[in-house]
């Protein structure tokens, strides 16, 4: 979903919005995740919490969430 700055801002701050993601890797991860602050404006999206993000075809970050990306490799 494409939100404004400013919503996305005030989603955060009241806990609507926990996770971001790369929309072209499918990748999710916290919004803390030094990879996650890298990655290109146009290409983040925002999920409220894990089972959105994976219902959307996304994997967890191997960076940030190192014991969840373990456990959806060995599958």
């Amino acid at each position: 979903m494409f939100y404004h700055t400013h919503e996305v801002w005030r989603l955060i701050h009241c806990g609507s919005i926990t996770l971001g993601g790369n929309s072209k890797l499918k990748i999710y991860g916290k919004l803390s995740c030094k990879s996650g602050k890298r990655m290109k404006n146009e290409n983040r999206v925002f999920f409220a919490n894990e089972a959105e993000a994976t219902n959307a075809g996304y994997r967890p970050c191997g960076h940030c969430m190192r014991e969840k990306y373990k456990l959806w490799k060995k599958k």
